[in-house]
């Protein structure tokens, strides 16, 4: 098997606009090889979606998911170019099923470019520090933290999440599916997700803080 780097991947990316992840599954499918690798996307229907995904998106709709007998709920925006295709069924039951997701796997952002740079970067160190402090080489330390934030993406970002019905793809592979087969673009806005009592232990916990300070003072 051909070693597939992230430079290769950027390159793909960069030729035919389509994802990251799909940029690396075409070159592990063709060895390697780059020009192999924008036909397999051409065959897949990759590349039309991503032709596709620079096309404005004004219309669409807002779902709501509520799960665990009311524990969990969600509020999702995905638009879509036309009134008309924001009706299709098969449109409506991608943001159904893109708002279980967040129920179930709880992503802080949409996708990756969404991930704020600080937050990232305190992410970098927090992977280097620990690495470093076990002893690793040197050497192999950036190797490790581009696999760790590959799998904080992974974790963190909806698109960059394996789609929970069927985990050999990602949510951005199932949307851009999707928008091979409907012809139009479609893209996940926003999304908020409310937890029965989250925070709320926290609040107890400053409030009992705040009042031992005042008892001390």
């Amino acid at each position: 098997m051909a070693n597939i780097t992230a430079g290769m991947v950027k390159e793909l990316r960069e030729r035919t606009g389509a994802g990251m992840m799909d940029c690396k599954k075409a070159l592990i499918e063709v060895g390697g090889d780059m020009d192999k690798a924008e036909d397999w996307l051409r065959e897949q229907g990759v590349l039309n979606s991503a032709k596709k995904s620079s096309r404005i998106t004004a219309e669409g709709i807002v779902d709501s998911y509520i799960h665990m007998g009311g524990r969990v709920g969600v509020l999702i925006e995905v638009n879509i170019e036309t009134d008309f295709a924001a009706r299709n069924e098969k449109f409506r039951n991608l943001v159904k099923d893109l708002a279980m997701q967040v129920a179930a796997m709880n992503p802080k952002y949409v996708s990756r470019e969404d991930v704020p740079e600080d937050v990232l970067n305190h992410e970098m160190d927090l992977i280097r520090n620990e690495a470093l402090n076990s002893g690793k080489p040197e050497k192999v330390v950036d190797h490790i933290v581009k696999g760790r934030i590959e799998k904080f993406y992974s974790e963190s970002c909806l698109l960059d999440q394996a789609f929970i019905k069927d985990e050999d793809k990602t949510v951005e592979t199932v949307v851009k599916e999707l928008i091979s087969e409907i012809g139009e673009n479609i893209k996940v806005r926003r999304f908020t997700r409310y937890e029965m009592g989250e925070g709320l232990e926290k609040k107890e916990e400053d409030f009992a803080a705040e009042v031992q300070k005042a008892v001390q003072g």
